[in-house]
Formats: C-alpha cells, sequence, structure tokens
C-alpha cells in the first residue's frame, strides 16, 4: 500500500490521541507496520475498510491469492486477551484467526461481508442472530486465574468523570437514573453465572461469512471483542443500546423498544429487566464517551429533547416511567417517554 493512500479516520485518530505518546508513535510508525506485516505474513494490503473506531482495517490479499482482513489496532490494554478469544474460539460464532504479531497489535483475519446492521433484515430478526451468536461466543472458556469483572461499577464511573468533564452535557435526571442501573446490576453480579462476554455485541459488530462453514450456522460471526469475564446479560444490552433510527422515526417508541428488549430476552432466557438496565447505561456511557472523542453527531443525533423515560419491562409485564433524558444515543428513546406518558399519566417523576 502506498503511504500517500493512507487515510486513517478522525475517530480512529482520536482514540490514539486518547491513547497518548504510545498513540502518537502508532500514528507515526504505521506506514512502516504495515510493510512489517505484509513481509511477515506473505500478504499484499490493499483497500482500507471504514466503520472502525479503533483500528486500522484493510483488505488483504495471501499468497495463495485467498482473500484476508488486517487489523492493526490502537495500543490499548487487553488486545492480547482478545486475540486470544478468536484464537480458543477457533471460528465459533467469531470470525476466524489467521495469524496474530502482539507485538504489533496486528492479526489477519478471514474476510467477510457485509454487517448485521446493513444486511436489510427486520431488526427483530437481527437481534435474534445476534442472541444466537451470543450463545455461541460464551461458550470460551476463561484463562486460568481470570478474574470477573465489575462492568456495572467501571461504567459508573466513566459516566459520572464523563458528564463532570464535559461540563455536564445532559440533565443531571438521566445521569441519575443511568447510576441506578448501575446499581442494580452491579448488586446482581453473581461470578458463578459469569461468562467471557463479548463486550461489543453490537450489529455492526456481526459480518456475514462468505461461504457456509462450521460455527457460522447463522450466516454471521463476531468481530473485535472485548473480552473480559463478565455478566452475560451485559451483553444483551450492548445488543439493545442501539436502533436510534427506528426508535426516532417509531408512533410507539415505547412498546418498539419492549418488543426489542422482549426478542432479546426469549432467545436468550435472560431476565428482560436486566437486559433494559444494561441497553439505558450503555446508551448513556456510549453517548458520553463518543462526545468525548469530538463525535458531536454520532453523540447528538438532531431531535427534540425526549420528555419520559420508561422503566424496563418486567416479568410480570408491568412497565414504569421516570424523567429523563441525554446526550444523543440516549435521544433515540424520547418517544418511548412521551408515549408512556401519554398511555400512564398518573407515572411518578424521575426518582432514585
Amino acid at each position: 500500500m502506498s503511504p500517500r493512500s493512507l487515510q486513517v479516520p478522525c475517530i480512529v485518530r482520536a482514540r490514539a490521541a486518547a491513547a497518548g505518546p504510545a498513540g502518537e508513535r502508532w500514528l507515526a510508525d504505521l506506514p512502516d507496520t504495515i510493510a512489517a506485516v505484509e513481509a511477515g505474513w506473505s500478504v499484499v494490503v490493499g483497500e482500507q475498510l471504514g466503520g472502525g473506531t479503533a483500528a486500522f482495517v484493510a483488505r488483504a490479499v495471501t499468497a495463495a491469492g485467498a482473500a484476508a482482513v488486517v487489523k492493526i489496532a490502537v495500543p490499548e490494554l487487553g488486545f492480547p486477551r482478545r486475540v486470544r478469544t478468536l484464537a480458543v474460539a477457533e471460528g465459533r460464532g467469531y470470525v476466524r484467526l489467521l495469524a496474530q504479531d502482539l507485538e504489533r497489535d496486528a492479526v489477519l483475519l478471514e474476510a467477510l461481508g457485509v454487517s448485521l446492521d446493513r444486511s436489510g433484515l427486520a431488526p427483530e430478526r437481527q437481534l435474534a442472530i445476534l442472541s444466537a451468536l451470543l450463545r455461541q461466543a460464551w461458550t470460551v472458556p476463561p484463562a486460568d486465574g481470570e478474574a470477573v469483572q465489575d462492568k456495572a461499577a467501571d461504567l459508573a464511573e466513566l459516566v459520572q468523570r464523563l458528564w463532570e468533564d464535559l461540563s455536564r452535557p445532559c440533565p443531571e435526571a438521566t445521569i441519575r437514573y443511568a447510576l441506578g442501573c448501575a446499581r442494580r446490576r452491579s448488586a446482581a453480579l453473581e461470578p458463578h453465572r459469569c461468562v467471557v462476554v463479548h463486550g461489543d455485541a453490537a450489529a455492526a459488530n456481526a459480518l456475514q461469512v462468505l461461504q457456509p462453514r462450521p460455527g457460522a450456522e447463522t450466516g454471521f460471526v463476531f468481530v473485535d471483542p472485548d473480552s473480559f469475564l463478565g455478566d452475560p446479560t451485559y451483553d444483551l444490552g450492548v445488543a439493545l443500546r442501539d436502533w436510534t433510527l427506528q426508535l426516532l422515526g417509531a408512533g410507539d417508541p415505547a412498546r418498539l423498544l419492549r418488543r426489542y428488549c422482549q426478542v432479546l430476552a426469549a432467545t436468550s432466557g435472560m431476565d428482560p429487566a436486566a437486559i433494559w438496565d444494561w441497553g439505558f447505561l450503555e446508551r448513556v456511557s456510549t453517548g458520553l464517551y463518543v462526545l468525548s472523542l469530538g463525535a458531536d453527531q454520532l453523540a447528538r443525533p438532531s431531535s427534540p429533547p425526549p420528555k419520559r423515560s420508561p422503566r424496563p419491562p418486567t416479568t410480570d409485564g408491568t412497565n414504569r416511567s421516570h424523567t429523563a433524558h441525554g446526550p444523543g444515543l440516549l435521544a433515540a428513546v424520547r418517544g418511548t417517554r412521551e408515549s408512556a406518558a401519554r398511555r400512564s399519566p398518573g407515572l411518578r417523576p424521575f426518582a432514585a
């Protein structure tokens, strides 16, 4: 690849800048790193691929003429752990790992097709596929001595810190509700039920296989695992986090979001209230995080301010609402609050 054709996306540059001196070196050395992996793996790196937020990703062709993908990640803790997940999975629910260079934070992966979020499949079908993929992904055994991660506590700290650092870009009610979700999930953490979660199980991280193969019975596999030992319902909350366009365009967003949550619960056998908590916490934390990277449009899609936020669906089918609204990604639930308030005018205001 010619260095002149190298265009690192702005959000990847921001991630590199956030990594400090190591990220600066990563950017400066990237052309040499690409040349090194080409020589080491006997591949030719070609067209860059978009959509990534923390890595240089490009098509490649092996010496045998087979298609592949090269990924060179921005320096971050945990890259060896993520590579281990791909290696142990051996293609079951995950992309196949063809080669690795941990010194350069680089991997060579099987070539894949379109992402699930661009497949044209209905959201409910996409959610069912994500649930099926997660049941495969959760079979990866933890490393010896791997500690359970209290992800809810970590996200609570992130939300509080970024909200202050960004000069409180959303109402305190939103933050209080998100922190309530975090407290519930942290209190409910059961180490003996924890699995190696994907960690970012969004539809954009599930890609179509180019031809049928064992381990990809749904036709899709996961890429880019964060890989930590944690609550499996966290993965399902990430799957619920997105769907901004569908929610903003829905006549009854509250009913739509509950249906999405119930699809995930029914196909996974997990608690819908737990899935809801994680989805809300993920929406707020991700909105604040991408705002901190300067991705303002992603964090704040154009929409009127929301008025009400529904409580998660419960096992007895009831639903309670609280006032809340927040940055960008959270704006998609504005209609859920409004429609819930119309159906239940006596709903009490937000309370921690």
